[in-house]
């Protein structure tokens, strides 16, 4: 049976993750017994077993993680580049933010807070200019439309209208 990391909870069922990194998760409700658990591990040993391996497929072909002085060259250029477009942006949508951040964030290019400070991740850098140009403008339409509901969708559509052939063009590490 595979070696797994057990996650109790207040949850009622169990569940199985498998990580990015090809480790298993076992989500299981505080008063689960352990015979109770190594069971259903067993009982989905093919699905585990085809999954773990996807993952490791993946890894191999996922580029080594950047060292960091990459990430500093990235943050550096995303601090020249970013503020120039977001100010071309800012003017013509008629919107402030009030602030501007670089991170080293991995799961999202960009976030626009509750006080309209923007935030980018470095790693936006790695995309066309396109790309970054349409993170630019959808964070600077949560200054306006706090959700993605329909109006948010409406306004970045305003400012561009190929707003969905440039997401296809954003990749992620």
């Amino acid at each position: 049976m595979e070696s797994f990391e057990l996650i109790r909870s207040r949850r009622k069922t169990l569940a199985l993750e498998i990580t990015r990194e090809g480790r298993l998760l076992v989500r299981a409700p505080l008063r689960c017994s352990r015979a109770r658990i190594d069971a259903f591990v067993k009982s989905h040993a093919a699905w585990i077993e085809k999954h773990l391996e996807t993952q490791r497929q993946r890894a191999a072909l996922r580029p080594p993680p950047p060292t960091e002085a990459e990430i500093q060259a990235l943050k550096e250029r995303a601090r020249a580049e970013l503020p120039g477009k977001v100010a071309y942006w800012s003017e013509k949508m008629g919107v402030s933010p009030t602030g501007f951040k670089v991170t080293a964030a991995r799961r999202r290019y960009g976030s626009c807070s509750a006080k309209n400070s923007l935030c980018f991740s470095c790693f936006l850098m790695n995309c066309p200019p396109e790309a970054v140009e349409l993170v630019v403008v959808h964070e600077l339409c949560h200054i306006r439309e706090k959700n993605h509901g329909p109006g948010f969708y409406a306004l970045l559509e305003t400012y561009l209208p190929d707003w969905r052939e440039r997401k296809k063009q954003l990749f992620m590490n």
